[in-house]
């Protein structure tokens, strides 16, 4: 009888030392943050490297910064669940812009419909990129990581468009306080932005269609969803390739 309780408590302790492992190193793998300016280069598709890097859009060094937004709601971007201030990246950047990205939702000047598209030539020294174009989500009570396919492809022939060698993408779901699942959006942007990448390079081969070598696309994120995101853009990246 003292063995078989012996026994017990054993297996208790041991169930016990089990579970805090496996708690604690789930939690320590959520936790995984990396630093302010981390980059990656997660691979390449059709000779175009997709980087990621820990930045906001307002820092970002491109030719194009592309950053999207929802359909305004008051105080959208500054109040819970909105991420906080200082990891907000629209919030900075609609700082960096001294209030226009607001002023131009809330006046419906730009309404954030989804795939609606506003360019802004931002004074010098107030943006790293050279210019900046929004695209709108639509309403947030409507969202679907789905979505973010189409806003790929819009970002890469707005880019082409406009003809510039590299932008930068900040989808900005969780800056608006929408908690979307961070690895399928990092997914289907780069799978969309490659569906429009492969259309222009059907016609271009065609001569129906001219636009300058794209070299790099940088996805941006948060240093919570850095290496979170990363995992999608690589699944992109290998389903692409094996096309």
């Amino acid at each position: 009888m003292k063995n078989t309780t012996l026994l017990s408590t054993y297996r208790l302790r041991n169930s016990y030392l089990i579970l805090f492992i496996t708690i604690f190193f789930a939690n320590a793998s959520f936790a995984q943050t990396a630093a302010l300016g981390s980059t990656t280069t997660w691979g390449k598709v059709d000779g175009v490297a997709i980087n990621g890097l820990v930045q906001g859009p307002s820092s970002a060094e491109a030719e194009l910064q592309v950053a999207c937004v929802f359909e305004y709601t008051e105080g959208d971007i500054f109040n819970p669940p909105a991420l906080p201030a200082n990891l907000n990246g629209m919030v900075h950047l609609d700082d960096a812009l001294k209030g226009i990205i607001t002023e131009l939702r809330k006046s419906g000047k730009f309404t954030g419909h989804s795939l609606e598209t506003l360019l802004i030539t931002p004074p010098k020294g107030t943006l790293a990129a050279k210019k900046l174009l929004l695209i709108g989500l639509g309403d947030r009570n409507k969202f679907t990581p789905d979505l973010m396919i189409s806003v790929g492809s819009v970002a890469m022939r707005e880019a082409l468009r406009l003809g510039v060698s590299n932008y930068a993408f900040a989808s900005d779901i969780k800056d608006a306080g929408i908690d979307s699942p961070t690895a399928l959006v990092a997914t289907n942007v780069v799978l969309g932005s490659f569906e429009a990448y492969r259309t222009q390079t059907y016609l271009k081969d065609k001569k129906l269609a001219d636009y300058k070598p794209l070299t790099k696309i940088i996805l941006l994120a948060g240093p919570s969803f850095y290496n979170v995101a990363g995992e999608g853009i690589k699944e992109a990246i290998a389903k692409l390739n094996a096309k």
